[in-house]
């Protein structure tokens, strides 16, 4: 039986590939050599010329065929590393065996007999010298990720030769010091290589052989279990690639020195194509997935308190083996943070950037690859994450994000779009410089669907998380709890909302409070609990400058006595449940004042029928998420240890909670109810008795509310009374100068909830992360039908 890989280069018939399924003998060089012939072919070609059938036929029929194949096709990799290159035919055959790879490793890694064959040892391969026996002892993968890695560093090839004249002896690859090829000014590099555009394609190339190298994580389903560390990225970012720091480098400022507006000409895009980007988002994906590490195994605590390893770990830990992790947590100089800082703000601004001619600006397309950039910048760099909180900054990345967040709200196929935007959100807010910065007025006009408002960075996150909370679709619910830890964790710091954000905070109140949703799901009360933390939080510390926040309070004070007076007895219980099905869910009114979205906009659109998208593991709820930490006096944090917590009966929560102890968010029942996409009920597993309604009424955290409703009511009745007003606009002067000083409870200490690392938020960025990748590359569709399991391809 033969199966025939049929012509090679399009055109030429020359080279017709017939692969037995016969045995060839790994000796024929004229046989295989026809794989790799000189013909120009583009990775486009070898992806149309060997059908994904034919590729599984072999490896089904023929294995020592494909064996011999691949171990050909590497040692050809390892030849042009050598050699470094120097013939137009040498690269031809390095590009050709780079795509044959790229197109053939998805269908070794589906299958698990196969999985190990790259990690195994060819025997008797190339044994030219007597004395390379230890080389011939590499695993092919190894053997194939350092000639790659030498590849990348290649004059003439992929980058500019320090060679004046090519009279001179090419230079030898192997005394090379690759430092001085980065390929882009940025960090620790000042010189910006010539731009060229054979090199780029030729770097786009051989990343993306390495991307699919990095891709066997795909073809194995997400365990809880995170320590399964991907072996070709773990000897990748290993000593053993002596080009570590220089390809880090590399990768980091091509993508961060990346400009995609180019210089300022309009249409400049649709007149000769931008050979760098395909480079960036390449370098974006490499980076990101050689930066899939889980961090919150390496030295957490154990149970008595000593860090987990071995008592020679007591000296200073080295860090991570991973050498990516490694030099992306030690950069430290000021002006390397600003340039990273500076080039991911351009290109998350990018999609946003509006010109008066349409489409004239070119517009990227790897804002996720980014934020998970940024996201493992944050994480692994905590000087980095001071840095972006020093100055306003931290805006620049704020204002794209909740763009996204926005846009997103409503189509089903970027619902992990949504939840890294509200991870990244969640991090920062854990720092209280995060919270002073938001006080920044917001003048630059982002066209967002959204109410028109005159306020600051504040007011538009909280109108953003209202539009998501409210007209977002329904799986976004289990971020709920996220969006309002991060509006509690700043709400200590903001000098003064608009009327416009004051009024959605008290219609989200006013939406979560009805009985029927109190008492749908075990842990819908959680979301009143943070409504009335950030308000005690904004009267307690802010109050001076917040008299649209207290004018909206007295308003709808109905709202807080509804919620004093909430009924407990077994028939009440029934009767709210009962008006859910009468009454349309009060998230989707729509608010009387929204009035005209902003100028320019457009509303958020589901996704189209018909588009993929990849499904994602469930992401740890609040209580896992997070730590509690208390701010002291002098603005320090102070970790609140989880451990007094002791387990609690099913639906209880922990120690009253006055409002002198804001309610901590511990969350004793499981998170199982919150994956839920909505209300426990419906399962029959769960319904609500009075005691657990009394069990959480009698700790909210009402009195400060009450005290100011007790003060300041009357007294704004007396000047409606005696000045016939019904103007908004005196009652507020009034509020303005009030004060309340004295006649409040006793402050209490403000609560943070602090992201911290954990294994379950390290799988859900591995999913996420691959998932993108997997949907991004189309052109070619590198991963597309093969029997993934890290994740399920679906349909909108």
């Amino acid at each position: 039986v033969t199966g025939v890989w049929s012509s090679w280069g399009a055109s030429s018939a020359s080279v017709a590939l017939s692969v037995s399924l016969q045995p060839v003998e790994a000796t024929d060089d004229a046989f295989w050599d026809q794989f790799w012939a000189d013909t120009a072919t583009s990775v486009q070609d070898v992806f149309a010329l060997v059908p994904a059938a034919e590729i599984r036929a072999v490896r089904e029929e023929s294995p020592s065929n494909l064996a011999t194949l691949c171990y050909k096709a590497v040692e050809k990799l390892v030849q042009g590393a050598e050699s470094g290159c120097h013939t137009e035919k040498e690269r031809q055959i390095v590009l050709n065996c780079s795509r044959l790879l790229t197109r053939i490793l998805p269908y070794i890694f589906e299958d698990p007999d196969w999985r190990g064959f790259f990690w195994s040892t060819v025997p008797g391969a190339g044994r030219g010298g007597g004395d390379e026996d230890d080389e011939n002892a590499r695993p092919l993968a190894e053997s194939l990720l350092l000639a790659v890695a030498d590849l990348l560093f290649c004059p003439d090839f992929t980058v500019q030769s320090h060679r004046r004249s090519t009279v001179d002896t090419a230079e030898d690859i192997h005394s090379i010091d690759s430092c001085e090829y980065i390929w882009e000014a940025g960090v620790g590099f000042a010189h910006s290589p010539q731009p060229n555009y054979i090199h780029d394609l030729n770097r786009t190339e051989l990343l993306k052989l390495l991307l699919t190298c990095f891709s066997e994580a795909m073809y194995l389903p997400p365990s809880s279990d995170s320590s399964n560390t991907n072996p070709w990225v773990q000897f990748f970012c290993s000593t053993e690639n002596r080009h570590a720091l220089p390809l880090f480098t590399s990768l980091l400022n091509v993508v961060c020195a990346y400009d995609p507006v180019g210089y300022g000409i309009p249409y400049n895009h649709l007149l000769f194509s931008d050979y760098r980007e395909p480079l960036v988002e390449e370098a974006a994906q490499v980076l990101i997935v050689t930066l899939d590490y889980d961090g919150s195994t390496t030295s957490s605590p154990s149970v008595d308190g000593t860090t987990t390893g071995t008592a020679m770990d007591d000296v200073d830990p080295p860090g991570p083996d991973n050498l990516f992790v490694n030099y992306l947590s030690r950069i430290h100089r000021e002006e390397d943070f600003q340039f990273i800082l500076k080039g991911v703000a351009r290109l998350l601004s990018n999609p946003l950037v509006q010109t008066y001619l349409p489409n004239s600006a070119k517009k990227i397309q790897f804002h996720q690859e980014l934020l998970v950039l940024f996201w493992k910048l944050c994480d692994f760099n905590k000087k980095f994450l001071f840095f972006v909180l020093k100055s306003s900054d931290v805006l620049d990345i704020l204002v794209p994000i909740l763009y996204f967040l926005n846009d997103a709200r409503a189509d089903q196929s970027r619902v992990g779009l949504m939840h890294i935007g509200v991870f990244i959100l969640l991090l920062l807010s854990g720092e209280r410089n995060f919270g002073v910065r938001l006080n920044k007025p917001y003048s630059v006009r982002v066209p967002m669907d959204i109410p028109v408002f005159t306020g600051t960075h504040a007011d538009l996150l909280i109108i953003v998380f209202h539009k998501i909370i409210t007209s977002g679709h329904q799986r976004l619910q289990p971020l709920f709890d996220c969006l309002l830890t991060i509006v509690v964790n700043v709400s200590p710091y903001l000098k003064s909302l608009s009327m416009v954000a004051a009024n959605k905070l008290l219609h989200l109140l006013e939406a979560f409070s009805t009985t029927w949703f109190l008492f749908s799901a075990v842990q819908n009360h959680h979301l009143v609990f943070f409504l009335l933390e950030v308000f005690n939080n904004i009267i307690q510390y802010q109050f001076d400058g917040n008299s649209n926040l207290v004018y909206a309070v007295i308003r709808k004070r109905n709202v807080f006595h509804q919620l004093a007076n909430l009924p407990t007895d077994s028939q009440s219980i029934q009767k709210g449940l009962q008006r859910r099905k009468k009454t349309p869910e009060p998230l989707s009114r729509t608010n009387s004042q929204d009035g005209a979205s902003m100028e320019g906009s457009r509303p958020a659109a589901p996704a189209e029928p018909g588009t993929l998208k990849t499904s994602l593991v469930a992401t740890p709820g609040i209580d896992k998420l997070t730590e509690k930490s208390q701010v002291s006096e002098d603005g320090t944090m102070r970790s609140l240890e989880p451990e007094s917590v002791q387990p609690l009966p099913e639906g209880h929560l922990p120690s009253a909670v006055s409002d002198g102890e804001p309610w901590s968010g511990e969350v004793s029942h499981p998170q199982r109810d919150r994956r839920r996409l909505s209300s426990a009920s419906s399962s029959g597993q769960w319904t609500p008795t009075p005691d657990w309604v009394m069990s959480w009424k009698s700790k909210l955290p009402l009195q400060t509310i009450m005290r100011l409703l007790q003060v300041l009511v009357p007294q704004v009745e007396k000047i409606c009374i005696d000045k016939g007003l019904t103007d908004e606009s005196e009652i507020l002067k009034f509020l303005q100068h009030g004060t309340l000083v004295g006649l409040l409870p006793v402050p209490h200490p403000i609560l943070i909830r602090k992201y911290q690392a954990n294994s379950g938020t390290a799988m859900w960025f591995r999913t996420y992360m691959w998932g993108v990748i997997y949907l991004r590359n189309v052109d070619p569709p590198i991963w597309y039908d093969t029997d993934v399991k890290l994740f399920e391809i679906q349909r909108v």
